[in-house]
């Protein structure tokens, strides 16, 4: 994972050379590659933890935001395409979740190594549609939204010059993830573990648990305590299972 397109898209905050697998995670909506740095800090030196920059953001800020889903999910394999023959698994938060599963998918279809396993956090399974429509509404109600679910971005939103910055990524991913429609005939084969916080207004239960139907591999699902960023008060249980899982990433 060293090309000029890899560098482009892929950040290590902690990188582990010697670990003998890899973590590639994948921001939600409106969040960039340093939301998974202490995550990278956590798991290093065990795993190797890369976190995906998306366009319009950080260091990426000048860069056109992308808000097509399935052309995200085309420049993240190219991004991942030159492996460096370890193993490796995907986390997705959110709208990250379903870029972990269209990642997987190319991959598998293109012929390239697979991942081990998915993590899917904070999503509903794509066969749950809802017909959401985030990106149509005004600023206010965007940045209403934002607060509502308390993710990481919503402390700044008092900054004038900070909110510029945010809006037009947060209204192009959400257009990306709204607009995408799975295809059904197209199925995983490794293993899946779903997370989902128990108070997520944005996903169900039976709704997390419906990424089995997406998988010919095994699916658990974990319920934790929490909203739709349950995972930065249960870190250190997310961690965990991350670690347990990946010391044997084809057994639940």
């Amino acid at each position: 994972m060293a090309s000029a397109q890899s560098t482009t898209w892929l950040r290590r905050f902690a990188p582990a050379s010697d670990a003998t697998m890899s973590l590639v995670c994948l921001p939600h909506a409106g969040g960039s590659a340093s939301f998974y740095f202490p995550v990278s800090r956590a798991l290093a030196p065990a795993i190797d933890v890369v976190a995906v920059q998306y366009p319009g953001r950080q260091d990426r800020r000048h860069e056109p935001n992308i808000d097509s889903l399935t052309e995200l999910a085309d420049r993240i394999v190219d991004a991942l395409s030159p492996s460096d023959g370890r193993p490796f698994a995907l986390f997705g938060h959110s709208m990250g979740a379903v870029l972990a599963y269209e990642v997987a998918l190319r991959l598998t279809a293109a012929g390239l190594p697979a991942p081990s396993r998915l993590f899917l956090s904070g999503r509903r399974a794509p066969s749950r549609h809802r017909d959401d429509r985030v990106h149509l509404m005004s600023d206010r109600d965007i940045l209403a939204q934002i607060r509502r679910l308390n993710g990481t971005e919503a402390a700044a939103l008092d900054d004038p010059d900070i909110r510029d910055m945010i809006l037009p990524v947060m209204r192009s991913d959400y257009r990306a993830v709204e607009t995408y429609r799975h295809d059904s005939s197209r199925v995983l084969a490794c293993p899946v573990t779903v997370l989902t916080g128990d108070r997520d207004p944005l996903v169900t239960i039976e709704e997390a648990r419906a990424w089995e139907e997406h998988t010919s591999g095994t699916t658990e699902l974990v319920v934790l305590p929490g909203g739709h960023f349950y995972l930065v008060e249960q870190s250190e249980r997310v961690l965990d299972l991350i670690r347990r899982r990946l010391a044997a990433p084809v057994a639940l």
